[in-house]
């Protein structure tokens, strides 16, 4: 086995014996936090190994195993990524209302298992082979089961705490991690399996780590202390209606990833029929909790923004590191295991940063750290422009501009992504909190498929990338998102105020027009009222 992979390997195999060590220490406690903070960073650090692992391939197996045009293929793939983060509001909505968050994280692990374990179907290859039926329904059931687990896991993690628990900021940095980490050694150890051995060797590891990942979160339903349960007494009836539900909804999800121009449409509608529905619940509520319904909205809209840059990674990036970038042999698929080993060794610094100029009153304001988030991801594609031509375009790039983009990234979404997951928990009202975490993910899905727009037309009118094409949109991309992070900075002072910080409270429970739920705080803010910028 080579180096890379070797180490992956053995990584993994020292944080799964940490973790066996610290569940059965005696306590209900493991380093300070709930041992059940611990049965949710494995199952979503495995549910992440199998999703990224995939992620990583994907791109590749369009374009070489079943023949699409790189246009075509960015299309496909910003389409199921989009996918993958609108469904999370029926999830959300379903677990709210009927499941509770734990029964949907666990039939959506079910789902996903399915779904990656169907990929590994290879068939002859090419878009005539009767198997891509099956690939189109191996991502349909990927795509419905992150729908059902994504947003809920991650709400699971705010409920082990009490409202006002100074953990909970230090808790969503450890799952953030465990969700990287996952996504670091999936992509090295399937796209080191898949572009070695095959795409079913590939797809087949993602498999196994999403049944680990099934196993650890069944396994430990006793760690979590009844936490994400249904909201009421759930008869069999219902709850095998909702799931039948889930299942006819791959059917659906099933002709949909095929025809990505319906795909848009559906965005578009529901996309404005989910903020008008948040809208008139946020006028329902009391002032405050109105305004930070409204802070809430102005970061969701951020998303797409971000995300459509960032997501160039597994599409028209992966393809150009693929083909134009010097790599000294090493697989291209590898190169995605880049941004999440820079969030395990970078999210702790900032984690740290946060509270050192929290404690400065320097902090800036979650609104602010959206700005910057945007303002870096933009710079990441000119930094690359700029390497790319500073050796001329008959020159490989050299691998060195690989690691800058992805750094400058990951220091963006380092302050956007964990700072957003904690926001959407600790603002939104306790009725919508699944909802409002699935419009997060909603939004992140129109990126993803941005993110496919702008991929499809690196291949420009032909269908196929070109050097010179790809670095002129990177460029258009990258000082278009400089100039909206300024605006963000601009207006981030205002969106502050609308948080209203000095006046949450812990509450048992909040309806709308009574009281908010204060949630977690976003990375290294306080809720003492301070000045922020």
């Amino acid at each position: 086995m080579p180096i890379i992979p070797s180490i992956a390997f053995g990584f993994l195999a020292i944080l799964l014996a940490g973790g066996v060590a610290g569940v059965v220490k005696k306590g209900p406690e493991f380093l300070g936090h709930p041992k059940g903070l611990y049965v949710l960073f494995f199952a979503e650090m495995w549910e992440r190994f199998s999703y990224y692992g995939m992620r990583a391939l994907l791109i590749f197996y369009l374009t070489k195993h079943w023949l699409f045009d790189d246009g075509k293929s960015n299309l496909i793939y910003g389409a199921y990524t989009s996918l993958v983060y609108i469904t999370p509001v029926l999830g959300g909505y379903l677990a709210d209302r009927y499941l509770g968050q734990r029964k949907a994280v666990t039939f959506g692990a079910v789902m996903l298992t399915l779904g990656h374990l169907l990929m590994a179907v290879e068939g002859d290859g090419g878009q005539g082979s009767a198997a891509i039926n099956i690939f189109w329904l191996a991502l349909a059931f990927i795509i419905v089961g992150t729908g059902f687990l994504k947003a809920n896991i991650s709400v699971i993690v705010g409920q082990l705490y009490p409202l006002t628990d100074t953990r909970r900021d230090g808790a969503y940095t450890i799952f953030y991690i465990g969700i990287n980490t996952g996504a670091a050694i999936g992509t090295i150890m399937a796209g080191w399996l898949g572009e070695t051995y095959g795409w079913a060797y590939g797809f087949g590891a993602a498999g196994v780590g999403m049944l680990l990942g099934l196993v650890v979160f069944i396994l430990g339903k006793p760690l979590l202390l009844g936490k994400g349960e249904a909201p009421r007494p759930l008869t069999a009836r219902t709850e095998w209606s909702l799931y039948g539900i889930g299942l006819a909804s791959v059917a659906v999800i099933w002709a949909l990833v095929q025809y990505q121009d319906v795909i848009q449409t559906l965005l578009i509608i529901s996309g404005v029929a989910m903020l008008g529905y948040v809208l008139f619940e946020s006028f329902k509520l009391e002032p405050h909790a109105r305004d930070r319904m409204f802070a809430v909205l102005f970061l969701i809209a951020l998303n797409p923004v971000f995300w459509g840059l960032f997501e160039q990674a597994g599409g028209s990036l992966n393809l150009y590191t693929d083909r134009f970038v010097d790599r000294g042999g090493v697989p291209a698929s590898l190169f995605q295991s880049i941004n999440p080993i820079y969030i395990v060794l970078l999210g702790p610094i900032f984690a740290a940063l946060w509270v050192f100029l929290g404690k400065r009153g320097l902090e800036p304001s979650a609104p602010a750290k959206f700005g910057l988030a945007l303002a870096q991801v933009g710079l990441s594609f000119l930094v690359f422009v700029w390497g790319a031509q500073s050796v001329g375009l008959a020159v490989a790039t050299p691998v060195f501009f690989v690691f800058a983009i992805y750094f400058l990234q990951t220091t963006g979404e380092l302050c956007l992504s964990p700072v957003g997951l904690s926001a959407m928990n600790r603002l939104a009202p306790k009725h919508l909190a699944s909802l409002i975490m699935g419009a997060w993910f909603y939004m992140t899905a129109v990126g993803n498929f941005v993110a496919g727009k702008i991929g499809e037309a690196t291949g420009g009118e032909s269908g196929e990338m070109t050097k010179e094409g790809t670095l002129a949109i990177y460029s258009t991309i990258g000082w278009w998102t400089i100039g909206i992070a300024a605006v963000v900075l601009a207006l981030s002072p205002l969106v502050r105020r609308w948080m209203h910080l000095d006046t949450l409270r812990d509450v048992d429970h909040a309806m709308a027009g009574e009281a908010e739920l204060a949630e977690p705080k976003a990375a290294g803010m306080n809720t003492s009222g301070e000045t922020r910028r």
